[in-house]
């Protein structure tokens, strides 16, 4: 059931006007991610934070986590990707603001640590990178 549950939320993601930039955003995180030589922090340091873009999008991923867990809790997918589809503003906000791969090293993995933390909120219900063609 709860394979089904995913499959008919991300049934219904695909029909919103964010699904597609989302799936392209979540596939050049994780092309981002594969690629990268960085051990990347399992969290986010916020005093490293020095781009508004970064920091915005890093304290609405926090609120979006807060704010999917019920649903994830109760097996509401279609509601916790709904949520994450409003995600699509700051992200791309953040892929044209900001430079991941930066010559300052802890600046960079802490800017891969953004990425995998993006990226492991969606995994939670689905890998929707994979919707890409």
């Amino acid at each position: 059931p709860d394979l089904d549950a995913r499959i008919q939320a991300v049934s219904s993601f695909l029909e919103l006007p964010e699904a597609e930039a989302l799936a392209a955003a979540n596939k050049r995180i994780r092309n981002i991610l594969r690629k990268s030589n960085d051990e990347i922090p399992p969290q986010v340091d916020a005093q490293l934070l020095q781009d508004q873009t970064e920091k915005t999008l890093f304290e609405v991923l926090q609120a979006k986590q807060q704010e999917i867990s019920p649903f994830l809790n109760n097996g509401d997918y279609r509601a916790a990707l709904g949520a994450l589809a409003e995600l699509r503003t700051p992200v791309d906000k953040f892929f044209d603001d900001v430079m991941v791969n930066v010559d300052d090293a802890a600046l960079r993995r802490n800017r891969l640590a953004l990425l995998q933390a993006l990226a492991n909120l969606f995994l939670q219900v689905a890998d929707i990178s994979r919707l890409q063609q």
